[in-house]
């Protein structure tokens, strides 16, 4: 194996990747133990150090322990929740109407990650081609905030079935500032084996040796080593 010098240790890789594949959009195991302070400032530093598109570092946190406005949020969520299951007929809406998909009142804490569209002025480094580069940067904040979680043994769900411009309305936030994450956290009775979407039957993991092409678009990598390595 190559070693640079700049890899880590067995059980620093092992960390990290067990954090990936164990983490879970979590809905129905949140328990009411408050997280320690510590921790989430140790969370939110995670979200904090991630990479962003000119260092522009578009995100904000807000923090949401009221029960009035989670209450507020839950009632988007339930409207714009009723308008999704339309979409679906028969037995395919009867399982979508059984699915858990928010703990916005049972999980001990909600965070709304933001994204400051407007931070860094009018010219923002990496960002003249690509605009939405800040929507990027602030999904990556996400990323690190739930990987940190998984390693603390703090589950996070993400809600998006909910109306942004209310959601912007409830927070009171600026024009400029949109509502890109809202996030249930907390500690858990258990971390699922499987996506619960998966273990319901919506949808299962795509193999991924059917996703990598190779050069362009379609064409499958000849590199039968490679392909034996995804089939696993």
């Amino acid at each position: 194996m190559h070693n640079s010098g700049h890899d880590f240790s067995d059980d620093e890789r092992a960390g990290l990747y067990r954090a990936i594949y164990e983490r879970r959009d979590v809905r129905s195991q949140f328990l009411p133990d408050p997280i320690p302070r510590p921790v989430l400032a140790r969370l939110l530093n995670a979200a904090h150090h991630a990479p962003s598109v000119g260092f522009m570092q578009p995100w904000d946190f807000i923090l949401i322990d009221s029960p009035e406005i989670r209450e507020q949020v839950l009632a988007s969520f339930n409207e714009e929740n009723a308008k999704a299951a339309k979409n679906y007929t028969g037995e395919r809406q009867q399982t979508y109407r059984s699915l858990k998909l928010q703990g916005i009142t049972e999980s001990p804490m909600n965070l709304c990650i933001t994204c400051n569209r407007s931070r860094g002025g009018d010219h923002v480094l990496g960002r003249n081609s690509v605009v939405e580069m800040d929507l990027f940067s602030t999904c990556l904040a996400v990323q690190n905030l739930w990987l940190a979680a998984r390693a603390e043994g703090i589950g996070v769900g993400w809600v998006s079935i909910i109306d942004q411009s209310r959601l912007a309305s409830i927070l009171n936030l600026p024009e400029n500032v949109y509502p890109l994450a809202y996030l249930c956290l907390g500690y858990v009775s258990e971390f699922l084996d499987k996506p619960e979407l998966e273990t319901k039957g919506w949808r299962s993991r795509l193999p991924l040796e059917g996703l990598v092409h190779s050069n362009r678009w379609g064409a499958e990598p000849d590199d039968e080593a490679l392909l034996e390595q995804l089939r696993r």
